[in-house]
């Protein structure tokens, strides 16, 4: 019983997802406990209900306790919304004796972060990217380097702090803590890109139902972060206004004869529904309602080709972009991206589960996955604990941390805890 329990929230527009894993030494994560549930009073990322919101987390996390088995008194929360912006950083300080110690390297990531921010915004993550030793770039690890001017480059996520409360009190209503709150897109990148992908340069976007997340992947680090409130959902109002049907029909229709690519449909493919104002059903070309889901496909990722435009790194991504969240299985959506983008484009779903994992082996879930697999990383660097962690077990102070352990954490991401 001292394998480490380790639990995540997914808080989306159109699902809460909570998942309880366990790390094994033999076997990794084992998904232990499940609880899906259709999310209210959340839209585009953002709490608009906190009761509603409250109700739908509460019930989500009772089902992952009786799967489980397990109660459950703290878990990793994600975070999206377009209220998410981030700046980059730069932290210098002198190196007193000469080596670079442990020491060294906190203090110029906290010079890094002490950067003027909004009084209502709160800072999420800190990211170091890389270090610059006496002029000397380049550095993954300065740990033992001789030198006597250390500066740190950092990526820093910020969010609006009555977003993030409000969406911390939701999950405190059911007696859980967030113990971190982990931007969608860094979740889902822990489950679909591999070393290679990060080191020659990616893009990761998450296209869910209320928002779609981008992260920008360079060196094997974080170098750009975007949110924009554009999801699924907005493809299904596209539907809902063209063929004048309900909400509810309209995702039927898309799940069941969506397609991205209006030429790459028959002209003669019809399917029949019932619209507003009609007794009996009426018949709908196919061909038309892939002209109104390419218009809305090709708009989003117009959006997110002219993010990739300013942040200057567009010409450093060879290895394309990967998609995944649940609008990612919309059919024909790779290629469209493709063609938008001018760059390769795969999607990517999370593999080589084990325990509970039927209904997690899909694009939905790669954020729900992610969060499960950031705190195994944050586990894995805190070491042996005196008693067990995890939802049964109590808070404990973080034992003392040996450098060589969680240096390879520190050289891809740091995140910010507040005191």
């Amino acid at each position: 019983m001292d394998e480490p329990i380790v639990v995540g929230i997914d808080i989306g527009t159109t699902k809460v997802c909570t998942l309880v894993a366990r790390l094994e030494a033999e076997a990794g994560m084992r998904i232990l406990g499940v609880g899906i549930e259709p999310s209210q009073g959340i839209r585009k990322g953002t709490v608009v209900d906190v009761l509603a919101a409250s109700q739908a987390i509460s019930r989500s996390i009772e089902k992952a306790q009786r799967t489980s088995g397990l109660e459950i008194t703290s878990a990793l929360v994600s975070l999206a919304g377009s209220h998410v912006s981030s700046v980059n950083s730069r932290g210098v300080v002198g190196i007193s004796g000469g080596v670079v110690e442990e020491e060294d390297i906190y203090r110029a990531i906290d010079q890094a972060r002490a950067i003027a921010i909004p009084h209502n915004r709160e800072i999420i993550h800190v990211i170091q990217r890389g270090f610059n030793l006496d002029g000397q770039e380049g550095i993954r690890s300065p740990i033992g380097m001789y030198g006597y001017r250390l500066e740190v480059e950092t990526h820093i996520i910020t969010a609006a702090e009555a977003t993030v409360e409000n969406l911390r009190q939701c999950v405190q209503a059911s007696n859980v803590e967030v113990s971190q709150f982990v931007l969608n897109p860094l979740a889902s990148a822990e489950v679909v890109l591999d070393k290679t992908e990060r080191d020659m340069g990616v893009v990761v976007c998450d296209i869910g139902g209320g928002t779609t997340d981008m992260a920008i992947y360079i060196n094997g680090d974080v170098w750009h972060t975007m949110v924009l409130a554009v999801g699924g959902n907005h493809i299904t109002q596209d539907i809902s206004v063209g063929l004048r049907v309900s909400p509810e029909t309209a995702e039927q229709i898309k799940k069941q004869y969506g397609y991205a690519i209006r030429d790459e449909i028959a002209e003669d493919d019809c399917f029949t529904t019932r619209a507003y104002g009609e007794e009996q059903p009426i018949q709908v070309r196919r061909r038309d309602l892939a002209h109104i889901i390419e218009a809305r496909v090709e708009e989003t990722f117009q959006l997110l080709l002219q993010e990739i435009k300013r942040s200057g790194y567009d010409g450093l991504l060879p290895a394309g972009m990967v998609l995944t969240g649940g609008t990612s299985q919309l059919p024909g959506i790779r290629p469209l991206a493709s063609r938008v983008l001018g760059m390769p484009v795969r999607l990517a779903r999370p593999e080589n589960l084990i325990g509970l994992v039927d209904q997690l082996q899909s694009p939905s879930y790669s954020t729900s996955i992610g969060l499960l697999k950031w705190a195994e990383l944050m586990d894995d660097n805190l070491g042996p604990a005196p008693t067990r962690r995890g939802p049964r077990g109590p808070k404990n102070p973080l034992p003392s941390v040996n450098w060589p352990e969680i240096k390879k954490w520190l050289t891809r991401l740091l995140p910010y805890d507040e005191e």
